[in-house]
């Protein structure tokens, strides 16, 4: 990842202008000159975009994508007739633990494009939006090291992750007495068990399109539950 830490960027707009002028590829120049929204922006003005990958394993510095999903959405509905789905080819081999996980075999990758192939469209669809995704070290992490590997040059932005959401509401949780003497089991913020607190409908685990379409459906639900649609986009991007 950047050395700069994303918590310490106050004004997004600014940063994008900025890189838009710095990077060399001209790809992530027009994901950056397309901007984002001011961090003042209400929730209910704001379009985003659910991004899930697939990976060959959980470490973005040795291990690649296979499978990107996206869908974009609003506070009001989430668009599944325009979304998009890509089998990648690996950087790296795909192994029989990581099959036995996403279901993704050798024969759904033959012929599938490197992601140095569909970059612009990827780009283009993430494009002056808010991305959204269920756990942030996968989709940012991977993507940087992805793109640091293929052009040379990482890539930053902001976005909304719906498993940091739910643990900061579980912490703010007041505790029980009995739960403080007995430590019970922490609980489960995975895509699933989260979704079951909202009486989400419980979909296939581990297919990226899929995956986007329910880490969309959950901050829907999350928004709802927790915040509201005047709330700034500043109190949940990271």
């Amino acid at each position: 990842m950047p050395n700069l830490n994303q918590q310490e960027i106050l004004n997004w707009k600014a940063f994008f202008k900025i890189k838009a002028l710095e990077s060399k590829d001209k790809r992530l120049s027009s994901f950056y000159n397309a901007s984002t929204y001011h961090a003042d922006t209400k929730l209910k003005d704001i379009e985003f975009v659910a991004l899930d990958f697939e990976t060959t394993g959980l470490d973005a510095k040795k291990n690649s994508i296979i499978s990107i999903g996206l869908v974009s959405f609003t506070l009001q509905r989430i668009a599944c007739r325009e979304a998009k789905h890509w089998f990648v080819t690996p950087e790296d081999k795909l192994k029989e633990d990581s099959i036995v996980i996403h279901g993704i075999t050798h024969s759904d990758l033959k012929g599938a494009p490197s992601l140095l192939r569909i970059l612009e469209q990827l780009l283009d669809e993430l494009a002056g939006k808010v991305v959204v995704v269920h756990y942030r070290r996968i989709e940012r992490d991977f993507l940087h090291h992805t793109l640091r590997s293929l052009i040379n040059e990482g890539i930053i932005f902001p976005l909304v992750d719906t498993m940091q959401i739910e643990a900061d509401m579980l912490a703010a949780q007041p505790k029980k007495l009995i739960d403080l003497l007995r430590k019970p089991k922490p609980t489960s913020i995975r895509l699933a068990n989260t979704r079951s607190r909202y009486n989400l409908p419980v979909y296939p685990p581990h297919d990226a399109l899929t995956d986007a379409i329910a880490t969309a459906e959950l901050l829907q639900a999350q928004i709802h539950y927790h915040f509201s649609p005047d709330t700034p986009i500043n109190k949940l991007w990271l």
